[in-house]
């Protein structure tokens, strides 16, 4: 059966804020790697995972400016990427305290990253919830979360002028496949009724 549903790529490259400090940047570019090749290769997060110099092991915290430096993070997902490395001598929860007071690390930041990322073709529902599954506080999302809903009718109708082509359903079966689309993109009922028309009643019996 064919998705309706294509994720984005979780691994969108985004800069640092302009707060990081170019000097510590310097410092764990150094550890990380050589200055040739370059210690971050901003391609797939296989190629891009920085390699340790010969007989030197990766620090803990050179790997996470690693996977910072091609996107932000929330500390519950960074934490979850960085746990297989974690060595005996290494304190994560020590190395992710540092990251944030020196400004590598927000949560705050990623929150508003992944709105941006997923508002063009996700609804509130879903990227609410992915918010959640990456540790956001509940207090941290309820202003992004009426923005979202404030925008959804017409984020909804873009997602679904691009996917249809503007075509509205004809029949109760397209009906039904238009609905289920916009629904598991994550919006609600109430905006997919608004967008495929007064056939409200097609849409309650799929439920």
């Amino acid at each position: 059966m064919s998705r309706d549903i294509d994720d984005d790529d979780d691994e969108d490259f985004e800069t640092l804020a302009p707060n990081v400090a170019s000097s510590a940047a310097a410092k764990l570019a150094a550890e990380a790697a050589p200055a040739e090749p370059p210690a971050f290769e901003r391609t797939s997060e296989r190629k891009f995972e920085p390699k340790a110099r010969k007989g030197r092991q990766l620090s803990l915290k050179a790997r996470a400016v690693g996977f910072l430096s091609r996107r932000e993070h929330s500390r519950q997902e960074l934490a979850r990427k960085l746990k297989p490395h974690v060595q005996e001598t290494d304190n994560l929860e020590v190395t992710l305290d540092a990251l944030e007071r020196e400004g590598w690390l927000s949560t705050e930041r990623y929150a508003l990253s992944l709105v941006h990322r997923r508002a063009t073709s996700r609804g509130t529902s879903r990227i609410v919830s992915e918010l959640r599954q990456n540790g956001v506080e509940d207090h941290q999302i309820a202003e992004l979360k009426s923005s979202l809903r404030d925008t959804e009718p017409a984020r909804a109708r873009e997602v679904w002028q691009k996917k249809f082509k503007g075509e509205r359903p004809a029949d109760a079966a397209q009906y039904a496949k238009q609905a289920r689309f916009l629904a598991a993109r994550g919006f609600s009922s109430d905006v997919v009724r608004t967008i495929l028309g007064g056939r409200g009643g097609d849409f309650d019996e799929m439920d």
